[in-house]
């Protein structure tokens, strides 16, 4: 059921953080176990997703996860070194996948030596590769689960209000040259069709800031979340971020 105000997904309303990051959990790895060889799993920036990165790491959830057929990637990333603390996947790594079993072969960080478009370029090649095709199909996804946080001014990954990269239909993964929100630097981001390219997009949203700006995604089409669709889009919403929605929505 779509929430009231949103074009698309269904809002799922959880208790608190951890409530919601159990249910996150449990959904990814229900989607692992569907898959049928190796599976892609979209993981995000920021502090949403990291109650559940930590939840997937601990021994109680470990096993559930088939490491060696389970393949990680970024919705985007800050063109920033691997050892910068605004990089996304270095948080990814030291929250998460260094705690865990997985190889490191099945750890795909987006490059971040050489210009955005160039590292944009080498990351939509490193897909291909990995969905063994060239264009993407509605039949045949590129991932298993992409994991999304919103940020304060209505994005997801590093697609920001009013850049045209934001009306991206045949480029998997673009350059972003000017952020539209702190930290002010470069990007390189999924584009709207990969990540709708998947069995289930996640998007986490906890906390009454957060609500807020879900109520502004509610009201205002151009806002990039307003923009996702996918046929298992859910927005995972803890009760302080739904009770601030409702309000916003007023």
């Amino acid at each position: 059921m779509a929430a009231a105000g949103l074009k698309a997904g269904r809002v799922a309303v959880f208790e608190d953080d951890a409530a919601l990051a159990a249910a996150a959990a449990e959904r990814i790895v229900n989607r692992l176990a569907e898959a049928r060889g190796p599976a892609g799993i979209v993981l995000t920036g920021g502090r949403s997703p990291l109650t559940l990165y930590h939840l997937l790491a601990s021994s109680a959830w470990r096993d559930r996860i088939p490491w060696h057929d389970t393949h990680w990637f970024w919705s985007d990333e800050r063109a920033v070194p691997a050892d910068d603390s605004r990089n996304n996947a270095a948080m990814a790594m030291h929250e998460f996948l260094e705690r865990t079993p997985a190889p490191r072969e099945n750890i795909h960080a987006i490059p971040t030596d050489g210009t955005v478009e160039a590292c944009a370029a080498r990351y939509e090649a490193t897909l291909k590769r990995f969905h063994g095709a060239d264009r993407l199909a509605g039949g045949r996804p590129l991932f298993a689960a992409v994991i999304l946080g919103i940020g304060d001014d209505g994005h997801v990954a590093s697609l920001f209000p009013g850049q045209a990269t934001l009306e991206e239909r045949s480029r998997w993964v673009v350059g972003v040259p000017e952020a539209g929100l702190a930290p002010l630097v470069p990007r390189i981001s999924l584009t709207l069709p990969a990540l709708a390219s998947s069995r289930e997009v996640l998007v986490l949203v906890s906390g009454a800031d957060k609500g807020r700006v879900l109520a502004r995604v509610a009201k205002d089409d151009d806002l990039p979340a307003a923009r996702l669709r996918n046929d298992a889009l859910t927005w995972m919403v803890d009760r302080e971020a739904a009770e601030a929605m409702a309000a916003g929505q007023g």
